[in-house]
């Protein structure tokens, strides 16, 4: 019989422990090849993210539907973002002068505002004619300016019946040039050009006859009274008497006796009229000196286009524009 033996069993050793932490750990530290293999992994993963300029790469972007996109803002067109065309209404003469007139006038509100678009129609008597220059913004807006001077049968009646008569058109329509003070100022300007002399301005012999188309409409009568006691103002008291040259009394002739037999011999003749014409001509004819060119392209007269122009896009409701035209 042998002897039991006193060897212990032989243990395995155990792996190295962790002591950083000051105590004895029973977490086994990795090896040298594990822990290259784990930051190798960690760097791939970083840099996965970074493009090759540098910039962060965006999280899931293998999963561009996990963020929803928002739709893009509409960007207008062209034709969305032009202002409505600037559609000037003149009457219409077969003095060849008269279109070249309203032509240089448009041209000086084309220099005032660039980039709008100015177009002409008649009424009559020339080219081109209102409806066809209507026909021509088929789809467009337009608003339609009268190269009128008051109230009448033209503005009241022609402008709405041809604006109705082109429905493919969003159309407004302004009030007409006068009374207004920009206007007073072309008529003013037009006077000194004549020889009107600012010291004969209070003077007793000095007075105005304010020529004009003439029309069977009283609101038509009434804007020229009132534009001839906005001049007689301007003019510092000087007497201006409305006169016109159809459908309507005092004649220029008529109205220049009454002045003279009221002692008033230094008169001058103020054309009302926006061009040359059969009227303005014989309201010419009449005076007893030079008497003031029509209105024309004066520089208050291409103003007072726009202004009303923008005075028409300011009204937005019906009712605003049947003010516009009533009392303007």
């Amino acid at each position: 019989m042998t002897e039991p033996s006193t060897q212990q069993p032989r243990r395995s050793p155990l792996p190295p422990t962790d002591t950083h932490s000051g105590g004895r750990s029973t977490v086994p530290l990795d090896s040298t090849a594990q822990l290259l293999t784990r930051v190798t992994a960690q760097l791939a993963t970083q840099l996965s993210l970074v493009s090759r300029n540098g910039t962060r790469r965006p999280m899931h972007r293998t999963r561009p539907s996990d963020t929803p996109r928002l739709p893009a803002a509409p960007r207008p067109s062209p034709a969305e973002a032009a202002p409505p065309t600037l559609l000037v209404v003149a009457h219409g003469s077969r003095d060849p002068q008269a279109l070249r007139t309203v032509l240089a006038l448009l041209d000086r509100v084309r220099d005032l505002r660039p980039g709008l678009d100015v177009r002409l129609g008649h009424i009559e008597l020339n080219q081109p004619l209102l409806p066809d220059t209507l026909d021509g913004l088929r789809g467009a807006d337009a608003v339609l300016v009268p190269l009128l001077l008051g109230r009448g049968h033209h503005v009241k009646h022609d402008l709405p019946a041809a604006a109705a008569a082109a429905p493919s058109v969003r159309t407004r329509i302004a009030a007409p040039l006068g009374p207004h003070p920009l206007l007073v100022e072309a008529l003013y300007g037009r006077l000194v050009e004549a020889g009107w002399d600012p010291a004969d301005e209070g003077g007793r012999r000095a007075a105005v006859v304010l020529a004009a188309a003439g029309s069977r409409d009283p609101d038509s009568a009434q804007d020229t009274r009132r534009t001839a006691r906005m001049l007689a103002e301007r003019l510092g008291g000087v007497p201006v008497v409305p006169a016109y040259a159809s459908a309507a009394t005092p004649t220029v002739p008529a109205a220049l006796r009454r002045l003279a037999a009221r002692g008033r011999h230094l008169t001058f003749v103020a054309s009302y009229f926006t061009a040359p014409g059969r009227f303005a001509s014989a309201a010419a004819s009449a005076a007893p000196r030079t008497a003031a060119v029509p209105l024309g392209a004066h520089p208050a007269m291409a103003r007072l286009l726009l202004h009303r122009y923008d005075q028409a896009l300011s009204a937005t409701a019906p009712s605003e524009m049947v003010s516009l035209l009533a009392s303007a």
